[in-house]
């Protein structure tokens, strides 16, 4: 079995880049996107095992893409966890219902964000 995809969108360039060094050390291949439409074209491209999406981004946020995600067939089984600096339950709710599997809230540590990824897509 070959490595597991997963695709980061965050608009943020920094955010971005240390999300891509801890999964490539965890030995995950690892895509990136830097806004809504990026992230949609990749997952059709890379057809990742799992995409980390921002709730803020630009041209379409992340409640957007999940929901253009589950729509389509071939991509309903995309795990999808939601990254976001608001925490606040309503957001949550939101990102639930739109089809995110997963909530994790920025700033987030290492160990968080990769057990979250265990626990949606296991190794």
């Amino acid at each position: 079995m070959g490595k597991k995809i997963i695709l980061a969108a965050d608009d943020e360039p920094n955010i971005l880049m240390s999300i891509e060094f801890i999964l490539e050390m965890e030995g995950y291949e690892v895509h990136t996107a830097r806004d809504g439409d990026e992230a949609l074209e990749a997952a059709e491209r890379v057809r990742p095992d799992l995409i980390l999406l921002d709730v803020n981004m630009p041209r379409k946020d992340g409640y957007e893409v999940c929901r253009i995600l589950r729509e389509r067939k071939e991509m309903a089984g995309t795990r999808v966890i939601m990254l976001t600096a608001k925490g606040q339950t309503l957001e949550k709710k939101k990102g639930l219902e739109v089809g995110a599997d997963e909530y994790v809230t920025k700033p987030f540590s290492a160990d968080e964000l990769l057990l979250t990824i265990r626990s949606c897509i296991g190794s």
